[in-house]
């Protein structure tokens, strides 16, 4: 008895915290605005884009701000409000281009 009380108290629990923790988008694409709906926000954010793609059901954008950093923004699909923002280190982008044999100006290195 104590055992089924314990099972049917964690079922009663867990979707609360699985919905809690969740920052998926779940819309059928029926409702999603466009892409060209996406890059307008971003324009008039002064965001520059320089991919969109789909993630975990929801726009994201990655491209750089008004002042020039690196962003990464997450985008509802149906109502296009920002879900998520993140700046993106410039460190990672560095280190990224050294692996690929390119300085930070987009050279090769002798």
């Amino acid at each position: 008895m104590k055992k089924t009380l314990t099972i049917i108290g964690f079922l009663a629990v867990f979707p609360v915290g699985v919905a809690l923790a969740d920052d998926d988008c779940y819309v059928p694409m029926a409702d999603w605005q466009p892409r060209d709906a996406v890059t307008r926000l971003a324009e008039e954010n002064g965001w520059t884009v320089r991919r969109i793609k789909i993630d975990d059901g929801c726009y994201e954008i990655d491209g750089r701000d008004a002042e020039g950093r690196r962003i990464e923004v997450t985008v509802h699909p149906a109502t296009l409000e920002v879900v998520e923002f993140e700046y993106e280190d410039e460190e990672d982008d560095d280190r990224h281009d050294q692996d690929r044999g390119r300085d930070r100006e987009g050279g090769y290195d002798d």
